[in-house]
C-alpha cells in the first residue's frame, strides 16, 4: 500500500543517539529497559549492524510517539519481525515510520502505516 510520503511538516531525521548513563543500565538491570541489536542497514549512518540500544517498553503506554522519535515496532505483514525507525508523522490509525537510509529500507512507504499497537517501545540510548 503506497503511501504519500511528500509532507511539508515532516522533522528532520535524527543525527545523534545518546549513549547510556548508569541509570539506564540499571533500568536495563531491572528490566525497565530492553536491549535491541541493529542487523540491517536501513538506519545507517546513525546504527551500524551490531550496534545495540535500549528501549523503553513502557513510553507509549499513555501517549503516543511524536514525529522525530526513534521506535522498535512490529512489522506490520511479517510476525516475530522488529524494525527500528524513525516516527514521520502520526495519524489515529498509527504512525508512518521510515529508516534512515532509504535505499535500505523496508518501512512505511511499502507497508503503510504502523497501527499503535504494534509499537514496541521508544529507543532511549546506545548500549553499553
Amino acid at each position: 500500500m503506497p503511501v504519500d510520503t511528500s509532507l511539508e511538516t515532516a522533522p528532520s531525521p535524527p543525527s545523534q543517539l545518546r549513549s547510556s548513563h548508569p541509570t539506564d543500565v540499571v533500568l536495563w538491570l531491572l528490566r525497565r529497559r530492553r536491549r535491541f541489536r541493529i542487523v540491517g542497514e536501513s538506519m545507517q549512518p546513525l546504527l551500524v549492524p551490531g550496534t545495540e540500544v535500549l528501549i523503553d517498553p513502557f513510553a507509549y503506554r499513555h501517549s503516543r510517539p511524536s514525529p522525530g522519535e526513534l521506535v522498535v515496532a512490529y512489522h506490520p505483514h511479517q510476525p516475530g519481525l522488529r524494525l527500528i525507525k524513525w516516527v514521520v508523522y502520526v495519524e489515529a490509525q498509527g504512525c508512518f515510520l521510515k529508516g534512515l537510509n532509504a535505499a535500505a529500507s523496508t518501512d512505511s512507504r511499502e507497508f503503510g502505516l504502523v497501527p499503535w499497537e504494534r509499537v514496541v517501545g521508544q529507543v532511549v540510548c546506545r548500549f553499553p
